[in-house]
């Protein structure tokens, strides 16, 4: 279980005079407790069982694994990287 903690996007800004393309990619979170495998779907789901005095869990048994989706960009003969 998944979720989507930043949705891509992109602007452009005007920077030193100079249009620049500001780009942000999505980024996909997935949360798993190490110990029982167990997924979260959220921060804040994840901080409730680490603060459950009911469960073992804690904050060093959440694993957080970031997947970066970076859109294909048009890049011209002008573009400098």
């Amino acid at each position: 279980m998944s979720f989507i903690e930043t949705e891509a996007s992109y602007r452009i800004e005007v920077i030193n005079g100079k249009p620049v393309k500001i780009i942000t990619p999505q980024t996909e979170i997935t949360l798993t407790n190490t110990k029982t495998g167990k997924e979260y779907d959220s921060d804040a789901e994840a901080m409730q069982d680490v603060q459950d005095s009911n469960t073992e869990t804690v904050a060093d048994d959440i694993k957080r694994d970031v997947k970066v989706i970076v859109e294909a960009l048009p890049l011209g003969g002008d573009t400098k990287l």
